[in-house]
């Protein structure tokens, strides 16, 4: 029963993740901890400054240290005063920051530590464009080159409008207006409203007001870009392209169509998180992803993960692993596919110390309970020739001539008991003996008499 009870114990302990007895540490005073939350930054913000400390601690002789995701980069830009400054926020630099200040309190040495989740979001709004031009030639080499042309003249504009455009897809395929032999190529691209000091205009200190600001931004940016392509492509019909050992090649502009997105951008969705903003798009954490145009955060289906904040797919494990669950994050969790055929192996939940003395407890149970069972068995065998012995010595008190081992004798008139014959002292003992045991006579084939009570 002790054994049972040590083999449960071990058995919820490691399932619950709690060891079985540890020691804990006294609390050291001269360092302390602060959860401070959750920190909005808007994508592609030209500055964003956060304090060490919320509260702007004065403290004499401070030194401060930023640290991302458990490690410390020297790509973080801190100032004297212990600040974080963010340039031009992107999904990637969404993560776990930590800022630790060091100081002397009554000449012994003390540290504080504040600890941050910093997310990336950004207001809905942006441009779908879709163009249609013609071309002589319908081939992969001419249509990278007009693309990489057509990009190559739209960097002007993007800085001009504080925007980014980029190529999403492209089509070709031959005309059916035009019996000539030409081709359509379709391009669709995507405008993003948030490049390069888009948000001259909002201040991050005012955080009340910021996010209308960026709203109102977003609206203007809106009107001015799709009058910038518009003008553009009115001045740019004609994207001619050159080559080797082929003559010049046209492609001509003859549709332009721009349509207002209110989507989130591929890597964002919109988790309702921001309480100031429940429509904003927040960046998918790790094990998440949302594609392009899509306004939620999926969780990794299995064999694949997702190490980055902001992924607009998942990555899937290679060597022919498969993950655990939906949602993996890690690399580490692609695992070999036999592992995971009937559920997770107890190894992974149970550590290999109890395995081991959950094995060791469990074989000396086995052996306590089979030498239990010989010992009970032995003791049984030992008590029934004990009794046996002491019913043999019984009958040889009351018939002490008589031998146990010896034949009954054949009377040819066992039926004939009440006689007595006391001069053959012998002769008696047998009748006696034939008498306490009348089943014993021989059977023959004569007919035996049938004794009445008359008789």
């Amino acid at each position: 029963m002790l054994g049972i009870i040590v083999i449960l114990t071990l058995v919820l302990c490691s399932c619950l993740g709690q060891p079985v007895s540890q020691p804990q540490k006294s609390p050291d005073i001269s360092s302390q901890e602060h959860q401070e939350g959750l920190v909005f930054i808007h994508m592609g913000s030209s500055l964003y400054s956060l304090p060490c400390n919320p509260r702007e601690m004065k403290v004499a002789e401070a030194t401060y240290e930023w640290v991302q995701d458990g490690a410390v980069s020297r790509s973080l830009s801190v100032t004297k005063e212990g600040r974080l400054l963010l340039q031009h926020f992107q999904a990637d630099n969404s993560g776990k920051y930590s800022c630790t200040i060091s100081y002397r309190k009554n000449g012994v040495p003390a540290s504080q530590t504040f600890h941050y989740s910093i997310l990336g979001y950004h207001v809905l709004g942006g441009l779908d464009i879709v163009l249609l031009f013609h071309s002589k030639l319908c081939k992969d080499e001419w249509t990278k080159s007009f693309l990489w042309s057509l990009q190559k003249q739209l960097r002007q504009l993007e800085t001009e409008q504080h925007c980014k455009i980029q190529v999403n897809d492209t089509f070709c395929f031959p005309s059916l207006s035009n019996s000539s032999g030409d081709f359509i190529v379709q391009v669709q691209l995507e405008v993003s409203l948030f490049g390069p000091n888009w948000d001259q205009h909002c201040k991050p200190e005012d955080m009340e007001t910021l996010t209308d600001c960026y709203r109102s931004a977003v609206r203007e940016n809106l009107w001015q870009v799709q009058l910038a392509l518009n003008r553009f492509f009115r001045e740019h019909k004609i994207f001619p392209i050159t080559g080797a050992n082929i003559p010049s090649v046209n492609f001509t502009n003859d549709f332009v169509g721009i349509l207002q997105s209110r989507q989130c951008t591929g890597g964002y969705g919109q988790t309702k998180q921001m309480q100031s903003c429940l429509d904003c798009c927040i960046v998918c954490p790790p094990g998440t992803f949302s594609p392009p145009k899509y306004s939620q955060c999926f969780p990794c289906p299995l064999g694949t993960y997702s190490l980055i904040y902001g992924a607009a797919f998942c990555t899937a494990c290679k060597n022919g692993t498969v993950t655990r669950s939906l949602g993996a994050s890690s690399m580490t969790d692609c695992i070999k596919k036999e592992r995971t055929k009937h559920g997770v192996t107890p190894t992974h939940t149970i550590p290999g110390l109890v395995l081991f003395i959950l094995s060791s407890l469990l074989t000396i149970n086995l052996l306590f309970i089979l030498s239990s069972c010989c010992w009970f068995l032995r003791e049984c065998w030992v008590s029934d020739r004990k009794n046996c012995k002491d019913e043999d010595s019984e009958q040889l008190l009351q018939d002490p001539e008589a031998d146990p081992d010896a034949e009954p004798t054949s009377d040819p008139s066992p039926l004939d008991t009440s006689a007595s014959q006391p001069a053959d002292e012998k002769h008696k003992h047998g009748a006696a003996s034939l008498a306490v045991n009348p089943n014993l006579f021989t059977l023959t084939n004569e007919t035996i008499p049938m004794l009445t009570l008359q008789d």
